[in-house]
C-alpha cells in the first residue's frame, strides 16, 4: 500500500498483484498510535469518503468543498478549433474514459464542443449526466455581465447548466492591471456566479489565475459560497506550493493547466531527468509529470489531439516513488503566463 499524504481527505493506491495494476481511491486517513510488546507502531484507520470500491485512476473523482464530484482527469481545449477536429479529438477522449472537458468563452469553441457531444455521448452511451463541462468567465466581461456571459455560454454548449463555471483571470483584459476596479469587477462576477447557482446554471464555481491577496479578498465578499476550484499554471517548474497550502484551507481544490510544460514548451517533456524517471517507470514523460500533479491531489486538465497522447495522459494509475518526486520537487522555477500578481 502507497500512502501519498495522512490528513484528512487523500488518496490512497493500492497495488493489486493480480491484476498488475494500481488503483485509487479516496479515503479519510486516521493514524493510530499503537503499543504491543513494547513495539511502538502506527495503524492507519481509513474511512471510505465517497467510493464503495477501487477505482482506476482515470473513474477517480474529487469532492469538491460544495459536496459536488469532479473527475481528477480531464481534456483541455484550449487552442482547439474546428469542428471536424473538436469532433475527433472529443470521440477520441470519451473512449479513452475522459468524462471531464474544460472550455472557456475565450477559446471560441463552446458551440463546437456542445454540438460534438450532442452527437458523441449517444454514440459512447452517455448522458449529459455522465460529464463533467467547465467553462470560463471571459476577462473582457468581468463585472456585471458575469451572469448574461453564463447563460450565453450555456446556450452555446447545448446544454441546460455546466458543471463548473470559472473567473477566468482576476482582471479586466480592457482596464489597467493596476486599477481598483479589478477588485470591484471580481467581487461583483461572483455575487451573479452565486446566482447562476442558486438559479441551476451552474453546479459548482470558483476560479482561475487567483493569487492569494485575489482569493482573500474574495473570501470576504463570497455570498456564502467558496470558491470550489482555483484553475492555475502549475508543474515542477511551479509548483505553486504556497498557493495549495491556502487553498487547503477551505477545501478548494487546485487544477492545474500547463502541467507538461505550456503551449510550445518542450522544456519539461524534453527534461533529462524526467525522462530518466520515465524510462525507470516504464511510462512517457507525459505520464510522470501528470502523476507528479494527481499524486498531490492536484487535478489535471491536459490537452492532446493523437490517440496514443490521450490514452496515456488519462493511464496514471502508477505511484512515483518518494525519491523521484524530490528530484522533480527540485527543478528550478520557471512561470510561462502571465504573472496574476500584476492584478490589483
Amino acid at each position: 500500500m502507497y500512502l501519498i499524504k495522512l490528513d484528512g481527505l487523500e488518496f490512497l493506491d493500492i497495488y493489486r498483484h493480480k491484476h498488475r495494476q494500481f488503483y485509487s481511491f479516496s479515503a479519510t486517513v486516521y493514524l493510530k498510535k499503537m503499543e504491543a510488546r513494547n513495539i511502538l507502531c502506527f495503524v492507519a484507520i481509513v474511512a471510505f469518503a465517497s467510493c464503495d470500491e477501487l477505482k482506476l485512476a482515470k473513474d477517480l473523482k474529487f469532492k469538491l468543498n460544495d459536496g459536488n464530484l469532479m473527475p481528477m482527469i480531464g481534456l483541455g481545449t484550449y487552442q482547439l478549433k474546428g469542428s471536424e477536429l473538436i469532433q475527433d479529438v472529443l470521440d477520441k477522449a470519451l473512449g479513452a474514459g475522459y468524462r471531464l472537458i474544460d472550455t472557456a468563452k475565450l477559446y471560441e469553441n463552446e458551440k463546437e464542443i456542445g454540438e460534438a457531444l450532442k452527437v458523441l455521448l449517444p454514440k459512447h452511451n452517455l448522458t449529459r449526466q455522465d460529464i463533467f463541462i467547465t467553462t470560463k468567465l471571459a476577462p473582457f466581461e468581468l463585472g456585471g455581465k458575469a451572469y448574461e456571459s453564463l447563460k450565453e455560454s450555456i446556450k452555446k454548449l447545448d446544454c441546460e447548466y455546466v458543471d463548473l463555471y470559472l473567473i477566468h483571470w482576476p482582471g479586466d483584459f480592457l482596464s489597467n492591471a493596476s486599477d481598483d476596479k479589478n477588485g470591484k469587477n471580481r467581487i461583483k462576477s461572483w455575487e451573479l456566479m452565486v446566482k447562476g447557482v442558486k438559479d441551476g446554471l451552474a453546479k459548482s464555481i470558483g476560479v482561475s489565475n487567483f493569487n492569494i491577496r485575489h482569493l482573500t479578498e474574495l473570501s470576504k465578499n463570497d455570498h456564502g459560497i467558496k470558491p470550489a476550484v482555483n484553475q492555475v499554471e502549475c508543474n515542477p517548474n511551479y509548483p505553486q506550493i504556497e498557493l495549495k497550502e491556502f487553498l487547503q484551507k477551505d477545501k478548494t481544490l487546485m487544477q492545474a493547466y500547463f502541467s507538461l510544460g505550456g503551449t510550445g514548451n518542450q522544456n519539461l517533456l524534453k527534461n533529462e531527468k524526467v525522462g530518466e524517471i520515465a524510462k525507470k517507470l516504464g511510462k512517457s514523460p507525459a505520464q510522470i509529470l501528470l502523476r507528479w500533479a494527481v499524486q498531490q491531489n492536484i487535478a489535471v486538465i491536459p490537452k492532446a489531439t493523437k490517440q496514443n497522447h490521450l490514452e496515456q495522459n488519462i493511464d496514471l494509475n502508477f505511484v512515483i516513488p518518494e525519491e523521484e518526486i524530490k528530484i522533480l520537487n527540485s527543478f528550478p522555477q520557471n512561470k510561462i503566463t502571465p504573472d496574476p500578481e500584476t492584478i490589483a
